[in-house]
């Protein structure tokens, strides 16, 4: 079975791939270090130094596999194909959320990059799939758990 495309910006890709080299490079080393140590203390039956090393070996490794599916099946916006009139992956795009009576912004991004509290919301969320292709004027409804949310579409920036 085909895995799923993991959609990314360009500084998505490129923030996966420093996090990978650094947990190869830097955190193999470090933790290879630390066992090396908490091996040198004698019994490793009870040694918790060594267990933790261990621990996060494992956590390590676990993440580099992670990383190494998503950039296996990355798929990368190009810019030069976004339509700068349109929602896309990769757009900044400033809403009017009615019923609060703000401003609220959103960069529209892949699920692996998703981080709310940084405003960077998924293609796959249903604010993002409801902003996808909208332009500016457009008024969208997205449905939520908590009732329908109405925003019109302020501004839309090209930020990949």
């Amino acid at each position: 079975m085909e895995e799923k495309k993991k959609i990314l910006t360009y500084a998505g890709l490129k923030a996966l791939e420093d996090e990978l080299e650094n947990l190869k490079v830097v955190k193999r080393k470090e933790v290879a270090a630390k066992i090396k140590e908490a091996r040198e203390q004698g019994d490793l039956s009870e040694n918790a130094e060594y267990d933790a090393a261990k621990d996060e070996q494992r956590d390590i490794e676990a993440r580099i596999d992670e990383l190494e599916q998503i950039l296996k099946n990355a798929e990368v916006v190009v810019e030069d194909e976004v339509d700068s009139d349109k929602i896309n992956i990769g757009c900044t795009v400033a809403v009017y959320d009615e019923e609060f009576d703000e401003e609220i912004e959103f960069k529209i991004v892949g699920s692996t990059e998703a981080n709310s509290l940084q405003g960077k919301i998924s293609n796959e969320s249903p604010v993002g799939k409801a902003l996808l292709g909208r332009e500016v004027g457009d008024e969208v409804v997205v449905e939520t758990q908590a009732g329908d949310i109405t925003y019109k579409v302020l501004k839309i920036e090209r930020s990949i």
